[in-house]
């Protein structure tokens, strides 16, 4: 297990609402080809897709899985997003499904909404304006053996789940990941002054880059390396740098866009080395999503 500051990390509730889907006063997302489109987007809950799920074959756009908790107050929003961490515990405070529990699976920039999951039982009593607690645990997070790497957005829960494969001498962690992505076909979320909220996105116009990288089989949900991609002080194009990341939100129309994409890691000096794990998915190692584990009932 890795050593962390863990101990010295505070725990702080934090509190959103299960936030309404928008329309706007203009439907349509224009492709990069003109074409328009009208299709789902973000916000509310989404019954069908979850972690797990593919984040691309979906006719959405930025479409966000399971539920997305906001606030209307842009302050309280913020502390919203910036306290909460993936792999953070998630409880239902008000209405019919009061004291269900879920997961923080990721944050989405632009709409700042942070994203959670819960079992089906929970989403069926869910409606839009419960109330969901977060215990928000994870920032301020640091590895005692690796200075030059930088957790960022991720809870200890999340961290000590993942597999990761430590090389002290050389101060290297090596990170399971399920496809590496070139920093080149980023998009939108470049230009942020930090990553401890939001998301920046794979763009998937370039068939010749989706091909080769493999990227029509992401997933909702899986944990990716962007390489020469530094992430320290917000987001920038630096050779030899790895940051990792967790896919949050659905390919998209608009240009510059993608499947959506929260820091977890990242070292400016490529002291990560990610290696590929088709079950490097934060499903999997927080049993949700698609991977929940079903209880059986008692007769």
């Amino acid at each position: 297990m890795l050593e962390t500051n863990g101990k010295n990390l505070v725990e702080m509730s934090v509190i959103g609402e299960v936030s309404s889907p928008l329309g706007g006063s203009q439907p349509y997302s224009i492709s990069p080809e003109g074409k328009p489109t009208v299709l789902p987007g973000v916000g509310g809950i989404t019954y069908n897709i979850k972690v797990g799920d593919n984040a691309v074959q979906w006719e959405a756009d930025h479409v966000e899985p399971c539920v997305s908790v906001k606030n209307k107050d842009r302050e309280e929003n913020g502390a919203l997003n910036l306290l909460s961490c993936i792999g953070n515990t998630a409880k239902i405070i008000s209405g019919d499904a009061k004291g269900g529990t879920g997961v923080v699976t990721g944050k989405h920039g632009g709409i700042e909404n942070v994203l959670v999951d819960f079992d089906d039982s929970t989403l069926e009593k869910l409606v839009i304006g419960d109330k969901i607690l977060i215990r928000g645990f994870g920032l301020g997070l640091s590895l005692a053996d690796y200075p030059q790497i930088k957790p960022i957005n991720m809870s200890p829960n999340l961290l000590n789940a993942m597999p990761v494969r430590q090389d002290k001498t050389k101060k290297i962690l090596h990170v399971p990941v399920t496809h590496t992505v070139p920093a080149a076909i980023m998009g939108s979320g470049l230009g942020s002054q930090h990553c401890y909220r939001g998301d920046y996105d794979i763009q998937l116009f370039d068939k010749e880059q989706v091909k080769k990288h493999n990227l029509s089989t992401l997933r909702f949900g899986d944990i990716v390396a962007i390489i020469d991609a530094d992430h320290t002080y917000g987001r920038i194009y630096r050779t030899g740098a790895v940051s990792i990341g967790v896919v949050v939100h659905s390919a998209c129309i608009t240009a510059g866009h993608g499947p959506g994409v929260t820091t977890l890691l990242t070292s400016a000096d490529g002291k990560i080395v990610p290696y590929i794990d088709r079950n490097a998915n934060i499903g999997i190692y927080l049993n949700i999503g698609r991977f929940r584990k079903k209880t059986k009932r008692k007769r």
